[in-house]
């Protein structure tokens, strides 16, 4: 089965590969990678879904709750935080901002009383396969993509040949790479989870007949 995942990791991130090059094999020179490619809108799916499926490890999870929750929050913060043209367009300018901080704010406010539980919760979170993952993504989408990004350097490395849709296919797809990569830690989480529940279920159910055949012979 891990051989099967690992294998569907792989064509998940080629297909991200070949996504990201898509729009420059149609459009040629005229490519900008902005607000509205395909690049973007796979980095708000990915922040969406990787939000989601971190709230349903949430529901699943009593130890790793409060981890989940605030990993939930913060995947979510993000997701609107790239929607941010789409808001500030349809809905009104700075929008994104008073959304972003709506979610922190219930998060926190949800959370006040179990600072505790965060804490262990989070120790738990950092002993699986996934912390790991999820810190790389992270570090990627909010560090790395930004710096490598950077317009200076690719102006200093370009000189009078520099091309902004260069520099945009490198920060957007390397922030893309990280939003896949947090998917991928999330979508391992909610496997270790099920798989948890799956053996907690099966020793109860051991337990369960363990008494009933030690009850039944203690009635002989």
């Amino acid at each position: 089965m891990f051989i099967l995942r690992g294998f569907i990791y792989l064509l998940l991130l080629a297909g991200v590969a070949q996504c990201i090059s898509l729009e420059a094999y149609e459009l040629g020179d005229l490519a900008q990678y902005g607000e509205g490619s395909l690049t973007e809108k796979m980095q708000d799916f990915f922040a969406l879904s990787s939000a989601i499926t971190f709230a349903v490890c949430a529901w699943f999870s009593k130890g790793m709750r409060q981890a989940c929750i605030l990993l939930s929050a913060l995947m979510l913060m993000m997701f609107i935080r790239e929607s941010d043209s789409f808001l500030d367009q349809y809905v009104f300018d700075g929008a994104w901002q008073i959304a972003v901080f709506i979610v922190a704010a219930v998060t926190i406010f949800s959370l006040r009383n179990q600072v505790k539980l965060s804490y262990e919760s989070l120790k738990k979170f950092s002993q699986t396969s996934s912390f790991g993952f999820v810190t790389a993504g992270l570090v990627i989408i909010i560090g790395f993509s930004r710096l490598f990004g950077r317009s200076s350097f690719w102006q200093s490395v370009m000189g009078d040949a520099y091309v902004r849709s260069v520099k945009n296919i490198v920060e957007e797809g390397t922030e893309l790479l990280g939003y896949s990569i947090v998917m991928i830690a999330a979508t391992e989480l909610l496997f270790f989870i099920l798989a948890t529940l799956k053996e907690y279920q099966k020793q109860d159910i051991s337990n369960q007949k363990l008494s009933s055949y030690a009850k039944a012979n203690l009635a002989h």
